[in-house]
């Protein structure tokens, strides 16, 4: 099929993507890799007036750290992440490693996933997890959204149809902490049917000062794995207390059910992984970040 009629607007700054966004309100998409929108076009899933192709914005361009925080542009690729992760974050490489495939990675932009907000997706998820959130602007304004607020339904955030999303920071794990990712997929590249990250660390009396475990796949949003975060806190992380907490995290979840999995497996997945996450981060605390 061919995608309905559209005007195309071809922003050259972020200023003049917001105003293009004014402009049309409701009747605008954002264009920037495409990876999402365009097969959603393609399909008529997404009837939009107007295309805002918003590649041409050099101000929209980067991704850099400091002190602790990873900032990245609307306009860096998963791949550009990626790359920068092979140093710089071993969480952030091992999980982009199982996003699609390379070819997408290539031209699908990390903002564009986090705020296409598919709940089976790695990098929302891992945004939640790293205490991450979004810089959006609109005519006359920025407001920075967490994690926790950006997500409110499967495709849907809470950004505003005439505010653009700028970048988007990832607080990066404290120093010494460890790290776990795990998903369970049909094939390599497809979307998760459960997935789970979880990053830790450790006091010097060997208790847990840092306990962040985050799923994607189990439902509407990507979910913090609260109680079981809360299981572990301040507390050393024995072997029965970690299978506790997995248990915990994996209980809360509510997931559907769908032609791929059942809810039932869906929740006995989430606690064998959030287990095995917590494993790992615990091996490797002291190691890396």
């Amino acid at each position: 099929m061919k995608p309905p009629a559209f005007e195309y607007v071809a922003a050259s700054s972020a200023a003049d993507a917001v105003e293009a966004l004014r402009r049309y309100g409701d009747e605008a998409k954002i264009l920037a890799g495409g990876q999402s929108l365009m097969p959603m076009l393609a399909l008529r899933l997404a009837r939009p007036s107007a295309l805002v192709d918003i590649n041409r914005c050099d101000d929209l361009e980067g991704l850099a750290e400091s002190g602790g925080v990873l900032t990245v542009g609307a306009l860096a690729r998963q791949r550009d992440l990626e790359r920068w992760a092979r140093t710089g974050s071993p969480l952030l490489s091992e999980a982009l490693g199982w996003v699609a495939h390379a070819p997408i990675r290539n031209r699908g932009t990390v903002v564009g996933s986090l705020v296409h907000a598919d709940p089976a997706s790695e990098l929302p998820a891992l945004l939640l997890c790293l205490d991450g959130s979004v810089l959006v602007r609109r005519k006359g304004g920025e407001r920075v959204i967490p994690a926790d607020k950006l997500y409110l339904a499967p495709l849907t955030t809470s950004l505003e149809s005439d505010e653009l999303a700028t970048s988007a920071r990832f607080q990066l794990p404290p120093e010494g902490a460890g790290w776990g990712f795990a998903e369970v997929a049909r094939r390599h590249g497809d979307f998760a049917l459960v997935g789970c990250a979880a990053v830790l660390a450790l006091d010097s009396a060997g208790a847990v000062s840092h306990a962040r475990l985050g799923f994607f796949g189990v439902g509407g949003t990507p979910v913090r794995g609260a109680p079981g975060e809360a299981a572990l806190m301040g507390r050393e992380p024995t072997p029965a207390r970690v299978v506790e907490a997995a248990k915990a995290a994996a209980a809360a979840l509510s997931p559907d059910g769908d032609l791929h999995a059942s809810a039932d497996y869906r929740k006995k997945v989430a606690a064998t992984l959030a287990e095995r996450v917590l494993v790992a981060a615990l091996s490797r605390c002291g190691k890396s970040r």
